[in-house]
């Protein structure tokens, strides 16, 4: 099961709004097939794998990530490649939340094919969080909040100015998350004092680029800004609660979409309404603080650089609820940087069909 969640992840930023998922066929103790789901509309895990795997398959386990999918959708029913195949049993990490694609294991048991549940569970049901999120039905999105701090968990020095705190290696790894997520977002400050792109600039391009979402109670966004200006090309929203309507009719000529919302969980309402399950916040301060007291962020990702900013500086957590103890979903070092991602949030397991 972790060769086929290690397959999984090939799919990244390249299947939503499905999951990623990866399968093998094993046969006498030994992998005779495997394959995962590449791209959105293409073939999906279970059906390549059991290509690799041609004859081989008859009488084989397949271990896959996600139960089988039980419905045609842009593909036909995995259930019926798998009962065609004549495999013997049929493993699934977590069971299939979608209500239209659910019913997959009902279907194997029916044609005499064992199905078993509940391998890895924990760690598919996180490789596709947002996935399940929305599935559970959601509200709003699944917010990740990443933020860079130094040893004395700061984010910014006394004078504010822009400074890169985490190496090349980590910069980097934060594109490869962005590229998983239906948009990033950030504070208006952090717009106005670093002017960013929030797009994906280093490997693997997603298919569909993230949206770029700024909280900015009453549209403060400059038009000259590299967000505004290139809104027409990249999806741009500007949430915001009481915008002047000269500063949103200039905003709107350039292509950035207002939502206008009372607080931040009808914001991220609106997010959702507009098909954004997914939402990765890089900061600032202030918009990090408030999503913290307001229990709205599900992952919280902590790369801290060995970098002292001394007196005066911007406390990465000021203001934060108090302390609680967190589990650690994953650690790992990008050079002299420590990543730590900490789940604030824990995701229910679909229940397996009987």
């Amino acid at each position: 099961m972790r060769r086929a969640l290690a397959l999984a992840r090939r799919g990244w930023g390249l299947t939503a709004p499905n999951p990623m998922v990866g399968a093998v066929v094993v046969l006498d103790g030994v992998i005779v097939g495997e394959g995962y789901h590449a791209r959105y509309g293409d073939p999906h895990a279970e059906v390549m794998a059991l290509a690799a795997a041609g004859e081989r398959a008859r009488g084989a386990t397949v271990l896959v990530s996600l139960e089988p999918c039980n419905h045609h959708g842009k593909t036909p029913p995995c259930v019926d490649a798998l009962i065609a195949a004549g495999v013997s049993r049929v493993v699934a990490a977590v069971a299939d939340p979608n209500p239209v694609a659910k019913g997959g294991a009902d279907r194997l048991r029916a044609a005499g094919i064992t199905v078993d549940f509940g391998c890895e569970a924990a760690a598919a049901l996180e490789l596709n969080a947002a996935f399940f999120h929305a599935a559970a039905g959601a509200r709003r999105p699944w917010v990740t909040l990443k933020l860079a701090v130094s040893v004395d968990n700061a984010i910014a020095t006394a004078s504010r100015e822009p400074r890169w705190l985490t190496g090349d290696a980590a910069r980097h790894y934060v594109h490869r998350l962005r590229a998983t997520n239906d948009a990033i977002g950030v504070g208006v400050g952090t717009a106005l004092t670093d002017d960013p792109q929030l797009t994906v600039r280093h490997g693997r391009r997603p298919r569909v680029p993230p949206t770029r979402v700024v909280f900015d109670r009453t549209a403060r966004l400059p038009e000259s800004s590299v967000l505004a200006r290139t809104a027409r090309r990249t999806p741009t929203i500007v949430l915001a609660e009481a915008p002047d309507p000269e500063r949103v009719a200039a905003l709107e000529r350039r292509g950035v979409v207002i939502l206008v919302q009372q607080g931040l969980e009808a914001a991220l309402e609106a997010l959702a309404a507009r098909g954004i399950r997914s939402l990765f916040v890089e900061g600032g301060a202030e918009l990090s603080k408030a999503l913290l007291a307001a229990g709205l962020v599900d992952r919280l990702i902590i790369f801290q650089a060995p970098v002292l900013l001394g007196p005066g500086a911007l406390p990465a957590f000021a203001g934060a609820p108090p302390a609680e103890r967190f589990r650690v979903v994953e650690r790992r070092e990008f050079g002299d940087d420590l990543m730590t991602v900490y789940a604030l949030r824990e995701l229910p397991s679909p229940a397996p069909g009987t």
